[in-house]
């Protein structure tokens, strides 16, 4: 998390990504992509298809007791922008800036349906298309499903785990599409996108909860 947390903030720096309203394309129940965006954009939609997913991040929303305590990553945030005792103001903000959390099927051609949202400025997706779609061409159709959600000259950040098979949460194990660099980049630019930035981390070695050799973010244009 922290990892994706210092990536986000670099991509914060980059020009045009920025707007009024970002879209999470399988958020999860996790809101540490937040603190960063929530300077560059005046609205962020969180979206994932699971519906405990949107329980448990509506819960943090609502200030509700027992909810999950980011504060601890709030704090990190706001250490890498300087500031580390803002954290309380970090967390409001990104509560007043996330106005609705919605449904959302990758597989279908309107992601958002039976929504219907305008063409937004951005979206965001993390170590998420690679663990919703079964094959290759499955990941280019979602690619494209997804695309349809931002607006030309729109930005797509993606961050995706290469040559991943499994992972385990707890106990329980998970499978992923194997992807590497190449099939990435190919199904970005057969979506609609022009590839701005891009940059590979890999794994010192393997791990016992996870197979995957690397990690990429990107950053991509509609054109």
């Amino acid at each position: 998390n922290r990892g994706l947390m210092s990536g986000n903030r670099q991509l914060k720096h980059r020009d045009g990504i920025k707007g009024d309203t970002l879209i999470d394309i399988g958020s999860g129940p996790t809101i540490y992509q937040y603190f960063s965006a929530c300077e560059s954009f005046r609205e962020i939609i969180p979206t994932d298809y699971t519906d405990k997913n949107h329980e448990e991040m509506q819960r943090w929303l609502r200030k509700e007791q027992g909810a999950f305590d980011w504060s601890s990553i709030a704090k990190y945030a706001c250490e890498l922008e300087g500031d580390r005792e803002k954290w309380a103001q970090k967390e409001e903000k990104v509560q007043r800036t996330i106005k609705q959390v919605l449904k959302c099927d990758v597989t279908q051609a309107n992601p958002l349906a039976p929504r219907s949202l305008p063409p937004v400025d951005c979206l965001l997706s993390t170590l998420c298309l690679e663990g919703a779609c079964k094959d290759l061409p499955t990941y280019r159709s979602a690619l494209k499903n997804i695309s349809s959600l931002v607006k030309p000259g729109g930005h797509l950040v993606l961050f995706v785990i290469l040559e991943e098979t499994f992972y385990m949460v707890g106990q329980h194990q998970f499978s992923c599409l194997y992807l590497d660099q190449k099939s990435v980049e190919e199904a970005v630019k057969e979506a609609g996108f022009d590839i701005e930035w891009l940059e590979v981390t890999r794994f010192s070695g393997p791990g016992t909860l996870y197979d995957g050799q690397g990690a990429c973010m990107l950053v991509a244009q509609k054109h």
